[in-house]
């Protein structure tokens, strides 16, 4: 276990007292949109300028989990299950099985406009997808 230095003693205010804070991995470039993926005891993440999405999981360690994974950067799992990417590169939110397969796209315009980069998204009790799409494009990622 590697333990991290904490740089800003205001994390300690929503950790538990008996947190114990652990890097997972070296070597991603810019690292966000974490999911936990509870039906194979494991997280995923983006690393975003490398045009992947990493995994780790205690049994299994690190690994690659998809690679020319569109940009894909906040994530969330639907009613159904399947997980929800924000893509930067598509400039769309996609769906996809938990296996990282079946990617679709959910939506890819608003009023009639493509979306800029979205990159939050979270999925209502009811169903309904929420994201936020700021104003930037993707224009820095190797697309």
């Amino acid at each position: 276990m590697h333990t991290v230095e904490i740089f800003d003693d205001r994390i300690r205010q929503v950790l538990l007292p008996e947190t114990v804070v652990e890097k997972l991995c070296t070597g991603a470039e810019w690292s966000e949109g974490p999911l936990w993926i509870e039906e194979y005891d494991c997280v995923i993440w983006s690393d975003i300028p490398n045009n992947r999405v990493l995994r780790w999981s205690t049994k299994d360690g690190l690994s690659v989990w998809k690679n020319k994974a569109n940009f894909t950067n906040g994530r969330y799992r639907d009613l159904s299950g399947k997980i929800i990417h924000c893509s930067h590169g598509g400039r769309s939110i996609q769906s996809s099985d938990i296996d990282g397969n079946n990617f679709e796209t959910v939506v890819d315009q608003y009023q009639g406009m493509r979306l800029n980069s979205p990159n939050d998204v979270i999925v209502k009790s009811d169903g309904t997808i929420w994201f936020s799409d700021p104003p930037y494009r993707p224009l820095d990622l190797r697309l």
